[in-house]
């Protein structure tokens, strides 16, 4: 089927519009590829058609890329991988040059017809690569749209042109901060930026496309690149003004990634060589790059975690095929704190009716004002009309009587995180809801199976694990306890899809999967300071290592009091095989000095009146004074002893997916997103290596550095855990 219409009006205007069968959002494949090609050599072969409109039939321009596509050519190239990977790039340029030239020749500049990009809605990725190589680029006035090139999310940079063409657009200190940062503004932005040239109406959008068209002339359709004398904007690699430009842009590069990326460090390294050459060489220099990131263990593990596997989890992986699918229409969340009102919100904004019940209805208000204030921020960044933010508010209604959950088909209890009171609210919406309602806890560590006893039938219930602030974190863990049915399952994981969360199914045990390997990094970070290791180096060991935010800041972050609650229950609960004593005096020290992180604008860090972090406290010097060991090992202190964790989750049955546990960790903690997750880290470092050196570590360190039986035989047989 194809993926393009092709027409010319009688006004000798060619209009190729993008409309793939079957799918909401464009998506380019090879295939795909190849027909745009061919519609484009029909219309500059014609001697009838006087310019070329590139738009889309969808609400949307483009979604990027299928990465599929990206993921195997790699596994195609045989022996000769990254041959493969290069030609295919090339022949990205290739057409892409075409429809840039379209028709004009390269060398005298004489003919060519132009072209102009029509979007009615988003662009990203390959659907900008694509209209900054026409000669125009017209957005409509779409406030749902974005545009730009977000590639380095997901271990990328774009390879289809787009990092050549936007420097040269832009300069280096425009272009730089939008391709490491992967920033997809809506139009009005995009326009100030100067990514787009302009944006009209929506309903106007084909109407001035074809207008520009028939209007350009000889200099509308030479790209500036293409002219004799071309300069970069800002100025070159060994201009004085361009040299600044790269040192600047190397700084933020460090600051951003601090060197872990392997797409950023590839992306600058193509920028500085391109702006250094011709374009066309440029492009090949683009693609070269691109090529070796694409190769790289960082890329292809990233692009599995955040993309296939992702996908695969968000369409319903885990979800039972026997259970058919309930047309969910109201909820209800009990307990209407930041947690219960950010569910409140997600669910409100996925169309869903909800009930915030709290103990009184001025909290219950309070709660909906909460989710209220995220809106109005919303609306004021241009993310929603007022009427929009009106409907989903109108949605949400406050209650203080378990009587106004009838007729709801999934209550969420987000109360204060204590056995007693948990399983009282537990029992009293058992007794208010229908027999086919599902009921969740929203807990980060107790046991869902001891929970369930508040409740007559256990089968219906199950834990759902939210992560905070709500309506930012995109993880849902979904907790199976022992007698939690398919069918509680099932509406869970559908709920989860229907907010456009991304969720994880694991089974019951203390701390679940993403809190268990959590917490031994926070752990790790604060044995350390009582070890006398320089706070300063344990915070950038970690981000060096890849984490997003040292564990002293998280700890600071979570609260101090917090962690000491869980350590008491935690200790209650292992009694003799407790082992975190020596992490437990750090806390309490800083407790009695009344800093209890953040909240307190006093931690491990210093905060100003308005709680902004200054700087580390002094204090921790002058009460552990002592050692400075080699970065490395500190960083591998951090990532291994999650790691490992990750693995003991595996072999105890908690975890049983080995995409979720890569997919959960990057969305849930953070786990150096560059590695693609703990499994895919370990597959990088190899099972042979992990042992050996978790065995150095368990010699200096203790037992929490074994190695597990899983990595042992990994070892013994060569192989890894995303190979099996």
């Amino acid at each position: 089927m194809a993926d393009f219409h092709y027409d010319r009006d009688a006004d000798g205007v060619a209009v190729i519009s993008w409309d793939v069968p079957g799918r909401r959002m464009n998506i380019m494949s090879w295939d795909c590829l190849l027909e745009l090609s061919e519609h484009f050599d029909r219309a500059i072969a014609d001697e009838r058609v006087k310019g070329i409109v590139l738009t889309s039939s969808k609400a949307d321009f483009a979604g990027g890329m299928d990465l599929d596509v990206l993921a195997n050519m790699r596994a195609r190239g045989g022996g000769d991988a990254a041959r493969r990977v290069f030609d295919g790039v090339m022949e990205f340029h290739r057409i892409f040059r075409k429809i840039e030239l379209a028709g004009r020749d390269p060398k005298t500049g004489a003919g060519g017809k132009p072209v102009v990009a029509a979007l009615p809605g988003t662009g990203v990725g390959i659907g900008y690569e694509i209209p900054i190589s026409c000669h125009r680029i017209i957005a409509a006035d779409n406030p749902k749209a974005v545009i730009g090139l977000p590639e380095i999310k997901v271990g990328l940079f774009p390879g289809a042109g787009g990092t050549t063409r936007l420097v040269r657009r832009l300069g280096v200190p425009n272009a730089a901060p939008l391709l490491l940062k992967g920033s997809t503004p809506g139009p009005d932005k995009a326009l100030a930026l100067g990514t787009i040239d302009e944006v009209v109406p929506a309903g106007d959008l084909m109407e001035r496309a074809r207008e520009w068209v028939l209007s350009a002339g000889p200099e509308d359709i030479t790209k500036p690149w293409d002219r004799k004398g071309f300069r970069i904007p800002g100025g070159g690699a060994y201009d004085r003004k361009g040299y600044m430009n790269f040192v600047g842009a190397s700084a933020m590069l460090s600051g951003e990634t601090s060197g872990v990326y392997p797409a950023a460090n590839a992306l600058m390294s193509a920028i500085y060589e391109g702006v250094q050459v011709p374009f066309d060489t440029a492009l090949t220099i683009e693609a070269r790059w691109f090529s070796k990131v694409l190769l790289n263990p960082s890329s292809t593990n990233m692009i599995r975690t955040l993309f296939l596997d992702r996908k695969q989890l968000e369409k319903g992986a885990r979800r039972s095929p026997e259970v058919p699918r309930r047309d969910m229409r109201k909820i209800g969340v009990v307990g209407a704190g930041m947690m219960g009102s950010g569910i409140a919100l997600s669910a409100a904004r996925a169309g869903l009716d909800v009930i915030l019940l709290d103990r009184d209805i001025d909290t219950a208000s309070r709660g909906r004002e909460s989710a209220a204030a995220i809106l109005r921020k919303d609306a004021a960044r241009g993310k929603l009309t007022a009427d929009k933010q009106a409907g989903i508010l109108e949605r949400i209604v406050a209650a203080d009587t378990f009587e106004s959950l009838n007729g709801t088909e999934l209550v969420i209890e987000a109360v204060f995180e204590d056995p007693a009171v948990k399983r009282d609210v537990i029992h009293k919406i058992g007794q208010s809801v229908g027999p086919d309602c599902v009921i969740a806890t929203n807990t980060s560590t107790l046991p869902v199976t001891g929970l369930a006893e508040a409740v007559r039938d256990a089968e219906r219930f199950l834990g759902m694990h939210f992560f905070s602030p709500v309506h930012r974190m995109m993880l849902v863990e979904i907790i199976r306890g022992k007698r939690s049915g398919d069918a509680a399952v099932a509406l869970a994981l559908d709920f989860t899809s229907r907010i456009r969360k991304t969720p994880i199914l694991v089974n019951d045990a203390r701390f679940f999967y993403t809190n268990r390997c959590i917490i031994p990094y926070l752990n790790e970070g604060i044995r350390m300071v009582g070890e006398g290791v320089a706070p300063a180096l344990i915070e950038n060991s970690a981000r060096h290592a890849g984490m997003p935010v040292g564990p002293l800041q998280l700890i600071d972050e979570t609260s101090i009091d917090l962690a000491l609650s869980i350590a008491k229950a935690t200790r209650a609960a292992l009694g003799d095989a407790y082992q975190d004593d020596d992490v437990d005096a750090v806390l309490a020290t800083l407790a009695k000095a009344g800093r209890y992180g953040r909240k307190a604008k006093a931690g491990f860090y210093t905060y100003d009146k308005g709680g902004r972090r200054l700087g580390l406290w002094s204090g921790l010097n002058e009460s552990w004074p002592g050692q400075s060991p080699p970065p490395q090992l500190v960083r591998d202190r951090l990532l291994y002893v999650q790691a490992l964790e990750a693995v003991r989750a595996f072999e105890a049955g908690v975890l049983t997916d080995l995409r979720e546990g890569d997919v959960g960790a990057v969305l849930g903690w953070g786990f150096a997103p560059w590695s693609g997750g703990p499994f895919s880290w370990l597959d990088i470092v190899t099972a042979e290596r992990a042992v050996t050196e978790c065995g150095t570590l368990e010699d200096r360190f203790g037992p929490r550095f074994k190695v597990p039986e899983t990595l042992l035989r990994m070892a013994a047989a060569g192989t890894g855990f995303r190979d099996q």
